[in-house]
Formats: C-alpha cells, structure tokens, sequence
C-alpha cells in the first residue's frame, strides 16, 4: 500500500500508538510518534501530527502533553479501566472455577489490550485458590448466552446434561436424553453457575450445573412455572439453599456462639436479626431448604451452631448422625 494512501489510517495507528505505547508513566516524544507512523507506512510531519491530536482531543480520547525535561512526552489520559480495575477483573477470571483455563488465558490477553504494554506485564498474575479445579466445559460461556437469549424471548431450552462416571469419563445422564425446561434465572454459588428453570414435566424449580449442560438450544415453545418462580427472591433464595441442593423450605432456629455472627452474617445477610441468648450465645430463625448439605453445613461448624428448632429438623440431624456413625461402624468392622 503506497505511503499516500495509508494517511487514510492515521488517525486509527495514532490511537493505536497512544493506547499501546503511553500511560501516567509513560510518555512518547515527538521523533517517536513519526518513528512509530513510520512503520505503518505512513508519513508525517510535527504539525500535521498536533492536527491530528487535537482531533482525537475532540473525539474524546485524551491526549495530555507533559515536559520531561528539555523534551515533550505525550501521554494518554482517562482510560475506560484502570489498571487496578483490570488486576480485578484479571483476578476474577483466573479465579472462577467455571471458566476453562484456556478460555481464561483468552479472555485475559484481550483485557490486556485494554491497557499500555507496559501495564500489561502488571496483568500477568496468578491467583491460587486451594482445591481450585477448573471445569474443562468449554462452551459454559455460549451456554450462559444461549439461556440469556431463552428468558429474554421467553422460550424454553433442551439440552443434555452430564456427570463424571468412575472411570473419568464423561457419562450422560438418563442415557443421553434431552431435557426440556422453562429458563427463569442463573445463580452463582459455591464457585458454580446454575441454571435456576421450571420443569414442566415434575411442575417444580429445579437447578442445573451450567457447565455440566450440553448441545443447548432455545424451543420454539413459550416457557411455563411463571407463578412458582414469581414468588421467588434470588438473593434470598440462594442463602437459603445450600449448594443448591433443594429441599422443603421452613424457618429454622439456630442458636450460636457470638464468635459465629460474622459466619452467620456471611451466609444469611446483614438484615438477619441476631436475638441475644445469654452472653455467650444468640439465636437466629432463617428460612432454609433442609437437605444433607444443610445439615452437613450445620456439623461442620461443630458446637459453634446448633439447630434449636423446628422438632421435625432436629429429628433430621439426629437421623443423619445416625447415619454417618452407622457407615463408619460398618466401615470400622470390615477393616
């Protein structure tokens, strides 16, 4: 392409220069920016150049002229994100257990292009998070969009679901059929994405591992269960319901340790009332969905949490106690 036409294009490699090349730290003088254009194959002179910044000056991406000494550095100035914004977004996406490593890797270099080279090598961080496994779903993402797309049309979804069989293998569920299910929502919890939807055929809400669906697609089929999710708070819903296992959702009683209120605080809310017992102790009543995992929630916090109520539930966590000692009674016998 001759010299003459690429002038066509120098206001783009101009920007492209500033983002790449400048930050607060950073400038690029005059011979520079002729340097830098003339690998592009383009031509230019001072004054044009001062044309051209006021120009992009206009347009609102901000160039800033500073003195370093005898010279003059040019810097751009307000960006969309600032460094420590992208180390926080950087920080997210290597953290999040639902999205792929190579996806990660992906999505990090185009935040990259978002800052200076400079700043870019300040992206290259590692997050650890012990016992982190990344899923090895490529296609969460899309899958995220293709349900987006299903509520905001209000259409229902199939897909295939799957689990891990003991020989690592992927293994899908009810020999490979589709399910059919009405999308109303998605939840992040416990490091998962879950699809919150209506099942027409069981007429309940049901959840779903977004990174265990397979080959979705939006059916051309209006969604049902509006009134069974409509009743349903999402933020409270998700406190209520341990690793999203569901269960019959009824309050109950928990008498604690005052040491356990930020636990407390953590899992149920700010807004949750904290009734003093005695010196040593408060109580809650929360609205929960009893299942083993709630229940197992409850153990793990030893005597630092106790079910105080309703009788039914603590009938529950005598029967599971029972239950695990039985196992490893038998587990004790045959060793």
């Amino acid at each position: 392409m001759a010299r003459k036409e690429n002038q066509k294009l120098k206001l783009v490699c101009l920007m492209r220069i500033f983002t790449e090349k400048t930050d607060d730290d950073h400038g690029i003088t005059m011979p520079d920016i002729i340097r830098e254009l003339d690998g592009y194959g383009i031509h230019a002179e001072r004054k044009g150049i001062y044309d051209d910044i006021c120009c992009l000056n206009d347009y609102g991406f901000e160039i800033e002229a500073r003195k370093a000494g005898r010279t003059t550095e040019y810097h751009l100035v307000g960006r969309l994100f600032q460094l420590a914004e992208l180390k926080l977004l950087v920080d997210s996406v290597q953290s999040a257990k639902f999205i792929s490593a190579r996806k990660s890797g992906d999505i990090i270099k185009k935040l990259e292009t978002l800052c200076s080279t400079y700043e870019a090598g300040k992206l290259n961080r590692q997050v650890y998070v012990q016992g982190r496994v990344k899923t090895m779903n490529e296609s969460i993402l899309y899958n995220v969009d293709t349900i987006h797309e299903a509520i905001s049309s209000n259409r229902m979804i199939i897909f295939q679901y799957w689990n891990w069989n003991i020989k690592k293998e992927m293994e899908l569920r009810h020999g490979g059929r589709y399910y059919k299910v009405s999308p109303w929502g998605l939840s992040w919890d416990d490091e998962n994405y879950y699809l919150v939807a209506f099942d027409d055929e069981d007429k309940r809400i049901k959840h779903y591992r977004v990174d265990k669906m397979l080959h979705i697609s939006i059916v051309d089929e209006a969604r049902e269960g509006q009134s069974q999710y409509k009743g349903i708070n999402m933020a409270d819903y998700s406190r209520r319901t341990f690793g999203m296992f569901g269960g019959e959702v009824c309050t109950v009683s928990l008498e604690c340790l005052n040491s356990f209120a930020g636990v407390i605080i953590d899992r149920f809310g700010k807004d949750t009332t904290l009734i003093k017992s005695d010196d040593e102790h408060f109580r809650i009543n929360v609205p929960v969905a009893v299942s083993r995992q709630f229940l197992g929630w409850v153990t793990g916090l030893g005597d630092g949490v106790v079910i105080t109520g309703p009788d039914r539930v603590i009938e529950m966590m005598r029967e599971e106690a029972r239950r695990v000692a039985a196992v490893y009674e038998v587990k004790q016998a045959h060793s």
